[in-house]
């Protein structure tokens, strides 16, 4: 008989976040975890054949078999690419600071 464990599926939008926790067998991936979860309904916008997906922030492939405690996160897809954000603010010739913001020039 497979052991039974728990692990959580979560996903996460500017206004919204959501962390199911899931109970499966033992031999269960990332992307059969997710399956159960009921979040593929909750947010239909969810492609789970392309998601990227991680487990506590480490990119993983979606036939990764799960751990006890594991947390499969969904990647939603970049908005904007940060090289292509900096290449532009270099461009206009404004300095960024550390953690992303702009300078203050009459700082």
């Amino acid at each position: 008989m497979s052991e039974q464990f728990m692990v959580e599926v979560a996903y996460a939008k500017p206004e919204e976040q959501l962390i199911l926790t899931v109970s499966v067998k033992e031999g269960t991936t990332a992307l059969q975890a997710v399956e159960k979860s009921g979040i593929l309904e909750r947010f239909p916008e969810i492609d789970p054949v392309k998601a990227k997906m991680g487990i506590f922030g480490k990119l993983i492939k979606s036939d990764t078999v799960l751990r006890e405690h594991d947390r499969v996160e969904l990647y939603r897809p970049l908005i904007a690419d940060p090289k292509e954000v900096r290449r532009k603010r270099a461009e206009e010739g404004k300095v960024m600071k550390k953690g992303g913001g702009d300078i203050d020039p009459a700082a």
